[in-house]
């Protein structure tokens, strides 16, 4: 067997914080969960619903694999990506990493993994590999999917040879820090901003602050929406809290981030901003309630109720990237 000395296991619940948080310990840099979701410029949000879905999703974060990007471009480390359309090729992409003493990242599709509980297509699954041998990988994946697992190589093989919504071809990464890589001041106010002008000014309105807005609208129809109620509102609040967004649809998250850069900048927008996302996770949280409630019972007024909770979202999320948005370096 083959392995990477020094992986350091922690409990995680985001899948790619999971992976960079591995990748980035190995090499002596410690951060928090929040803190690379922040500085990765994580937080997003997405209504996203098409005649081919089964029903529509809520998003919280940006897309697969920008997060790992902007961490990256923030603390100016060498981000080496390989993809290919080879199995062969990409295989011998990750013994070189391994070989070579180092974890690697691997961007897959979950439903393939021998451990997933959930048996459904996610195309955007990252997890890191620290070693194998001629029947298993070992890899770390967050703490709700067991933390340090195994999966047998031809479910990996499938894994990473998936096609579909959000996969990559074979995709492998890995991360290399300059030896005087800190947080400073400067990078979490540049990754603050950067999140905060995104979210306010989204190309289309199914996105940021105008996304949960039209979510708001629109939450009131999906009793009629569902082929099944019962089942599929229920799903769509359980992928809220607890499909790896550290619950409130990854706004504890950010919220835990924001406490944490008060260390590095003293500023009354950024309490504010605190204080909203303090205030908007909670009623993040209340809002998958009401939709579980509206699942189980049939009932439309929960539906209203998330409207309007969903509605003051808007308002609130729009206020505090605005008072992130004037922090200044």
């Amino acid at each position: 067997m083959t392995t990477v000395n020094g992986i350091d296991v922690r409990a995680t619940q985001h899948c790619e914080t999971s992976t960079l948080g591995v990748l980035l310990r190995h090499q002596g840099i410690d951060l928090s969960e929040p803190m690379l979701f922040g500085l990765g410029r994580g937080l997003s949000f997405i209504y996203w619903d098409s005649k081919s879905m089964g029903f529509p999703f809520l998003g919280g974060r940006v897309k697969p694999f920008e997060l790992t990007r902007n961490l990256a471009d923030t603390l100016g480390l060498e981000l080496v990506v390989r993809e290919t359309g080879s199995a062969r090729k990409g295989w011998a992409n990750v013994v070189e990493a391994i070989d070579g003493g180092r974890p690697v990242g691997l961007q897959l599709d979950s439903y393939y993994l021998d451990y997933f509980g959930s048996k459904v297509h996610f195309g955007g699954h990252v997890v890191a590999m620290y070693g194998y041998d001629d029947r298993v990988a070992h890899l770390v994946d967050t703490d709700q999917q067991g933390g340090a697992v195994s999966t047998s190589l031809g479910s990996l093989a499938e894994a990473r040879a998936a096609r579909g919504p959000m996969t990559a071809r074979h995709r492998s990464f890995t991360l290399t820090a300059p030896q005087d890589v800190t947080v400073s001041r400067q990078r979490v106010v540049a990754a603050i901003t950067g999140c905060a002008r995104a979210f306010l000014n989204p190309p289309i309105a199914n996105l940021g602050h105008r996304g949960i807005e039209k979510s708001g609208k629109l939450v009131r129809t999906w009793l009629q929406r569902a082929d099944d109620p019962r089942r599929d509102l229920p799903q769509a609040a359980l992928l809220m809290e607890k499909a790896g967004t550290g619950g409130a649809l990854f706004r504890n998250l950010y919220r835990d981030f924001l406490a944490e850069c008060a260390e590095f900048v003293d500023s009354d927008h950024l309490r504010t901003g605190h204080r909203l996302y303090a205030e908007a996770a909670a009623l993040w949280t209340e809002v998958a309630a009401l939709i579980i409630d509206a699942g189980e019972s049939g009932e439309e007024r929960y539906l209203a109720q998330a409207s309007t909770a969903l509605l003051e979202l808007s308002r609130i999320e729009r206020e505090a990237m605005e008072a992130l948005s004037r922090l200044e370096c």
